[in-house]
């Protein structure tokens, strides 16, 4: 689609200014990390992003995905009681302390999953859920699919070892991002600091919730191959960062770089609003409609991530298609927003209609066609 020449909007009026200084980010002894601002999706700091590495118990990340998916669905409830197999029951590793042929409310076992990172809790959801473990991989990697996770294959709910079983920090960011934003009200299992089961006081294996209290999540996991690994979530002023360390050598060390990663991240950088969903962008004139314009905006929240002060700097840049035609509706695209600083865009979104345009009656119609010839 052929768009016009971009008409400049300012949305502020402070005088430019030098950037602010930003020193590069730290730097560990891990295979690979990531540290990346949850609403614009800007990726702050990285290292090996795209390597493919055994995650461990991060697995469970996308155990819970699909787990979250099943409760909302109505395939699974809270209170549903869940079988517990022999093969759950056997699973190496960390556990719950599950009993076998004991039937388990859904909700102890994905506090099992989550806080204790049991790996008995993860199989019995997932044969509950699927069947069988096998099949809830498939599940798994659908919705890997589903989210864009380039680099992930899953085939097993727990994060125990396997030939192809394989996730990147990025797509670990992504999935847990998409955690956040699509499961608030599960997101609060994450901060959970302990629970007890069968009479056994389980704690939370992220001490990094004991350390910073803006910290509320996300996830431990640690194998011999995998090493120490932690994705860390922490909200401060209305901001949240994700930070993802793997291949650490110590439970101490993953806490002090991911600690490290969110600090530098929200002492350096702002993240901002430009732009609400539903809010009017520009008034566009749309042939054969009724009244012949039409206000547009963004169907998402626009986000923006910068140094600390620049996005006070930041001006619009609305592109409007030159011919539209009615009628339409919000999900009909009609231009595009840009975000820019000092001119460079820092963050786009497509434009639509806030509300579907009908035709106009047959005299509009004749009319703006006529005049659609000379446009």
């Amino acid at each position: 689609m052929r768009f016009l020449p971009a008409v400049l909007l300012c949305l502020s009026a402070a005088a430019l200014a030098e950037a602010p200084p930003v020193p590069p980010a730290p730097q560990f002894e891990a295979t690979a990390w990531i540290l990346v601002d949850q609403d614009s999706g800007r990726v702050l700091a990285g290292h090996a992003t795209g390597e493919r590495l055994e995650p461990a118990s991060i697995t469970k990340l996308m155990t819970a995905y699909a787990t979250f998916h099943a409760l909302r669905e109505g395939r699974l409830k809270l209170d549903t009681p869940v079988p517990i197999s022999e093969k759950a029951w056997r699973a190496e590793g960390s556990d719950t302390f599950l009993d076998v042929g004991a039937r388990v409310p859904a909700e102890v076992l994905i506090q099992g999953m989550i806080v204790q990172s049991g790996n008995d809790a993860s199989i019995a959801l997932a044969e509950s859920i699927a069947g069988t473990e096998e099949t809830f991989a498939a599940l798994m990697n659908q919705y890997g699919v589903r989210l864009g996770l380039k680099g992930s294959h899953f085939e097993n709910a727990t994060g125990l070892p396997g030939t192809g079983h394989r996730m990147t920090v990025a797509d670990i960011a992504t999935l847990t991002r998409a955690i956040i934003r699509e499961f608030p009200d599960y997101y609060r299992w994450y901060s959970q600091r302990e629970f007890t089961w069968n009479n056994i006081r389980q704690p939370n294996r992220n001490r990094l919730l004991l350390r910073d209290p803006s910290v509320d999540g996300v996830k431990t996991g640690m194998t011999d191959a995998a090493g120490y690994c932690l994705v860390s979530s922490a909200r401060r002023e209305g901001m949240r960062l994700v930070a993802v360390v793997m291949g650490m050598k110590s439970m101490q060390a993953r806490e002090d770089a991911s600690l490290a990663l969110l600090n530098y991240g929200f002492s350096f950088f702002e993240t901002r609003k430009l732009k609400a969903a539903g809010e009017e962008a520009a008034v566009q004139r749309i042939y054969r409609a009724r009244g012949g314009r039409a206000a547009v905006g963004v169907p998402q929240d626009l986000w923006v991530t910068l140094p600390r002060g620049m996005a006070a700097r930041a001006t619009f840049a609305v592109e409007l298609a030159p011919k539209l035609f009615a009628p339409l509706s919000p999900s009909d695209r009609t231009g595009t927003l840009r975000a820019l600083v000092d001119g460079k865009v820092v963050a786009e979104a497509p434009l639509s209609p806030l509300a579907e345009v009908p035709r106009g009656n047959i005299f509009r119609r004749i009319w703006d066609t006529i005049l659609s010839w000379f446009a």
